[in-house]
């Protein structure tokens, strides 16, 4: 706990480190890399290169020092956090090493401004932060640990068959080696995935692409021309090899309800949206899945769309669009006309695709009178507001 002196060294210097706090995160990953190579294998370093997880962490510590004094509203503020951390398997002693390199940053940048007085307030309020991560992780691990069919840490899962989708996407179903059951996810959640490629440990999460059956769970991949981690999937990986798999994460899952779904999906942003779309419209939901491709060679389960429609023929309307040529129902981009056409009133909204896609669809809608309560979105990588492009 804070000491008063320490309360009032954060409030007076809170300002000085928000004002060069990205200067800070963009210091803070090579030193941490620099000292601990270790630690560098749970960071995608495409996020590093762009500043995607720098601007995370730099958002997530403002975000704490401005809600700490509501612990419920940290809380729930850090879930995003929590999701990312739980599907890497983040243990305690790895914060220090955090804390460590964060403190150097900060005297790196800084300067003489960071007395040892400051030093000590900024380093027991990170330890402040790091003590409730820890706890609510710790939460996590034992109620998935817990779970039927849950585990703890890694546990290997062998890949029983195969599909391509689209020209670019191919679903893979996943079997754990030890023949035991699957501990059931969320519709819209996330897994970690441990890969081995050239001897280096490689982590990526994945959104699981299908409802839970208890068996296995679908994983539904884009090959990305640079992505170390996709193409060593599709190019690598075939049926009958293994990988290692950590607990399923993430908090975009349908709220409870009975509003009529609008789900707005770009290219593989459809994973998580698909079975959110399947497990609505077993609760009776109704549900209109728009979904932009470039077209149909890259426009991933249509077939699996077409069955769901037959099935329910009431509740369930579905709107393609392609840039490119004429199988769709719409040609061109996603836009405030097609939204507007497409959303049903009082309508909760989902939506997942590139950022730029989402942005568009954000501001979409938000003009269209959507409130933010009512609009869903989970980013690719690292979180960060839709607003900072």
């Amino acid at each position: 706990m804070l000491t008063q002196a320490q309360e009032q060294i954060i409030e007076t210097t809170a300002p000085v480190v928000a004002e060069h706090l990205d200067a800070i995160t963009q210091r803070f990953y090579p030193l941490m890399f620099e000292r601990y190579p270790e630690v560098a294998s749970l960071f995608n370093q495409a996020h590093q290169q762009d500043g995607g997880q720098p601007r995370a962490l730099a958002s997530a510590i403002l975000a704490y020092v401005q809600l700490r004094q509501t612990p419920e509203t940290a809380r729930a503020t850090l879930e995003t956090v929590v999701n990312k951390h739980v599907s890497l398997d983040i243990q305690p002693e790895q914060y220090p090493i955090v804390g460590e390199c964060l403190m150097a940053a900060i005297a790196e940048v800084l300067g003489d401004a960071v007395t040892p007085e400051v030093a000590d307030a900024w380093t027991a309020l990170y330890n402040e932060l790091a003590g409730l991560l820890i706890e609510l992780e710790e939460q996590r691990y034992q109620q998935f640990e817990n779970r039927p069919g849950g585990w703890r840490g890694t546990r290997r899962f062998r890949i029983a068959a195969t599909h391509q989708e689209s020209r670019v996407i191919r679903s893979f179903i996943l079997e754990p080696e030890d023949g035991g059951p699957v501990a059931e996810h969320l519709p819209g959640q996330y897994i970690g995935v441990r890969l081995e490629i050239d001897g280096k440990p490689v982590y990526r999460h994945y959104s699981l692409s299908d409802v839970p059956n208890g068996k296995s769970y679908r994983l539904s991949i884009k090959r990305e021309s640079q992505g170390l981690a996709s193409r060593h999937f599709h190019d690598r990986l075939d049926v009958g090899d293994s990988i290692e798999l950590l607990p399923p994460a993430g908090e975009l899952t349908l709220a409870r309800g009975d509003e009529p779904l609008l789900l707005i999906s770009g290219g593989v942003g459809q994973t998580p949206l698909l079975p959110m779309a399947r497990q609505a419209l077993a609760e009776g939901r109704h549900v209109t899945y728009v979904h932009a491709a470039i077209d149909a060679e890259h426009h991933a389960f249509a077939e699996a769309l077409e069955s769901l429609a037959r099935q329910h023929p009431q509740t369930l309307t579905t709107v393609t669009v392609h840039e490119q040529g004429e199988a769709a129902d719409y040609q061109g981009r996603v836009n405030q006309a097609l939204l507007e056409a497409c959303l049903p009133d009082s309508a909760r909204c989902y939506f997942v695709g590139p950022h730029g896609f989402m942005d568009a669809v954000n501001q979409g809608l938000a003009h269209l009178g959507v409130p933010e309560t009512h609009r869903h979105y989970e980013y690719f990588g690292p979180a960060k507001a839709l607003s900072a492009a």
